[in-house]
C-alpha cells in the first residue's frame, strides 16, 4: 500500500483512515452526525481517546498555476487568509519557493465541527522554472486572496556591443 498522499489530501491537509481506524472511532464516539477532529496519530502515542484540533508537524503543499507569456513566467496561487508577514517568496534564476502559514483565529478547545475542509497551518511549494528568470526584476501582487508572481525571462539571445577602451 502506498504512503503517497492523494491530490485531495495534499490540498486539504486531510489524511486517509484505514477501515480499522474508522471502526475504532465509531466504537468510541458512536455514529454521530457531528464530526470531531482527531489528532494525526504518531505510532508511538496511539490513543483514540484524545480529540483535538489538527496538530501536524508537516507542511501542506500549496497548489499553484504556472504558465508563461513570451516575456515572463507567472505563478498564481490562493493565499486567502494569510497575512503578508506570514508569507515568504524566495526566487532564484531557476526556481521559486513560496512558504507561509495560515493561522487559525478560532478560540476555544471545545469546538465541534460539522464540516472542516479549510487548511490551517504551514504550507510551502518549491517549483523548478522552465526558463531562467531575472530574480531582481520579479514582482508579487496579492489581490482578493490571489497571489500573482511575475518573473521576467532572461533573453538568452540578447546581444550587447562592448566598447573597447584604449589605455
Amino acid at each position: 500500500m502506498s504512503n503517497k498522499k492523494s491530490f485531495f489530501e495534499r490540498i486539504t491537509g486531510s489524511m486517509k483512515m484505514s477501515d480499522e481506524d474508522e471502526s475504532d472511532v465509531e466504537a468510541i464516539y458512536g455514529n454521530s452526525k457531528k464530526l470531531n477532529i482527531i489528532e494525526k496519530e504518531n505510532p508511538s502515542t496511539h490513543n483514540h481517546n484524545e480529540i483535538s484540533e489538527n496538530n501536524w508537524d508537516e507542511e501542506a503543499e500549496l497548489t499553484c498555476d504556472l504558465y508563461d507569456t513570451p516575456n515572463e513566467i507567472i505563478v498564481q496561487t490562493m493565499v486567502a487568509g494569510v497575512s503578508p508577514e506570514n508569507l515568504s517568496i524566495n526566487i532564484t534564476r531557476d526556481s521559486i519557493t513560496i512558504r507561509g502559514k495560515r493561522e487559525d483565529t478560532r478560540s476555544g478547545s471545545s469546538i465541534n465541527f460539522f464540516i472542516q475542509e479549510l487548511y490551517w497551518g504551514s504550507f510551502a511549494r518549491k517549483i523548478d522554472l522552465p526558463d531562467e528568470i531575472d530574480p531582481d526584476q520579479c514582482e508579487a501582487i496579492e489581490k482578493h486572496g490571489l497571489l500573482i508572481v511575475k518573473m521576467p525571462k532572461i533573453d538568452k539571445n540578447r546581444e550587447t556591443k562592448v566598447k573597447i577602451k584604449s589605455i
